[in-house]
């Protein structure tokens, strides 16, 4: 767990470095968000998206879909056997997740596909641009209420939220010794 962990942090700092140190970066107003400018060339564009396109994108789609589909199938295979756990609950959410997280980001892929396939290195249209970068945030909205869903993961919310740490008790002074002292002068 920790090395995947590590490799995710490594590759987002990786991948993220490569258009600062080039100087790709400006504000972008129609995707309300930093963006990466190609007025260098088309060749380290075309590589760059290729690039953070699957090792950022794809990858992480590819293994989302691998994992659903062994969690359906093996929730298939656990509920003709009668067995019920843990694991064959998710089955509910994964395939939740999985969606919201395609049609949220097919306009950012479209958005990209569009801007590999002009050489004049002209971006996708505004309102695309726009759009993606909206519908982003929303998956980023989503998630959380796609968990809400499952029972187990809405009750282990609750329990973050409204659970409070239990007070240690005010300390109280404690005799200790008592000393018979002769106030008879």
């Amino acid at each position: 767990m920790a090395a995947a962990c590590l490799t995710t942090w490594v590759t987002g700092v990786v991948v993220g470095s490569v258009p600062i140190i080039y100087d790709w970066v400006r504000y972008d107003p129609a995707e309300m968000l930093c963006a990466v400018f190609w007025e260098s060339s088309y060749s380290d564009m075309m590589t760059y998206i290729l690039c953070a396109f699957s090792i950022c994108i794809f990858l992480p789609f590819l293994l989302m879909l691998i994992c659903s589909v062994r969690n359906a199938s093996s929730c298939c295979s656990s509920s003709s056997s009668g067995n019920s756990n843990e694991e064959a609950d998710l089955s509910e959410v994964a395939p939740l997740l999985v969606a919201s997280y395609m049609i949220c980001y097919t306009p950012f892929f479209m958005s990209e596909l569009i801007l590999l396939g002009r050489t004049n290195l002209t971006p996708a249209p505004d309102w695309l641009r726009t759009l993606s970068s909206v519908m982003s945030y929303l998956d980023c909205c989503l998630n959380p209420l796609i968990y809400c869903f499952h029972q187990n993961f809405r009750d282990a919310g609750l329990a973050l939220l409204w659970t409070r740490k239990p007070r240690k008790p005010a300390l109280e002074p404690v005799l200790t010794a008592i000393t018979k002292t002769d106030l008879s002068m």
